[in-house]
């Protein structure tokens, strides 16, 4: 839980910097282009990088300053990028096989947040968490799972399934940071070069898939061959 009592001021900075990552969100959604997915999910770990900072600086973690230079450099620039290289080494802008259109998509997004806020309300009830922001993290936390497996279910492209994955990490990421800021260093720096190394992976089947089977969507690969 939050460890540290927050002034107006933190709580509306830390409710600002939850609720542009939620928004971030509805921008993957709200597109069929891998660059505006792209550039969405870069913006939204910059987002959870000055979260983390000012968690840092607000609640005197020192320790969160380090995990948010990593945040930024590894999930903001560094993931994005290699993402970017394997969108135009494939040649693929944009998703061509959704299941639904956008508007239809941000609908059911804007429908998981109302459910992720019913489900933090209850919680915080049982819980007896008094602080708003416990509330709002645990809110965008939830909504940010829910949008990351959504994104999951309703695209195919190979690029968007990862993407989805990511976001669903950064829903975890940016919960545990407001409500347990004093993870071990050593914990937080594992799951960045985890992602570094799952990216990296999926990047290499991803080029095998597009050679081997002409295309990198899952509704493509629906018979098993060898």
């Amino acid at each position: 839980m939050l460890l540290f009592h927050l002034d107006p001021v933190a709580q509306a900075l830390f409710s600002l910097l939850a609720i542009v990552a939620l928004i971030l969100s509805f921008v993957m959604l709200g597109s069929h282009w891998m660059r505006n997915h792209i550039a969405a999910f870069a913006a939204e770990s910059w987002v959870i990088a000055a979260l983390s900072a000012a968690i840092g600086v607000y609640g005197h973690y020192p320790e969160l300053l380090f995990i948010a230079a990593l945040t930024a450099l590894f999930r903001g620039t560094l993931l994005p990028y290699l993402l970017l290289r394997i969108v135009q080494d494939l040649k693929q802008n944009r998703e061509f096989t959704p299941l639904l259109q956008p508007s239809s998509s941000m609908v059911i997004g804007a429908a998981l947040v109302v459910f992720s806020y019913a489900v933090a309300h209850r919680l915080s009830v049982r819980m007896q968490l008094a602080d708003n922001i416990a509330v709002l993290a645990l809110t965008t936390m939830f909504a940010l799972k829910l949008i990351g497996f959504l994104m999951l279910v309703l695209r195919a492209e190979a690029v968007s399934s990862i993407l989805g994955l990511l976001v669903i990490e950064n829903g975890i990421f940016l919960g545990s940071q407001i409500l347990v800021p004093g993870m071990p260093l050593l914990l937080e720096m594992v799951i960045l070069f985890d992602l570094l190394i799952i990216v990296s992976t999926f990047g290499m089947l991803i080029r095998y898939l597009h050679r081997e089977v002409g295309t990198t969507s899952s509704r493509a690969l629906t018979r098993l061959v060898g």
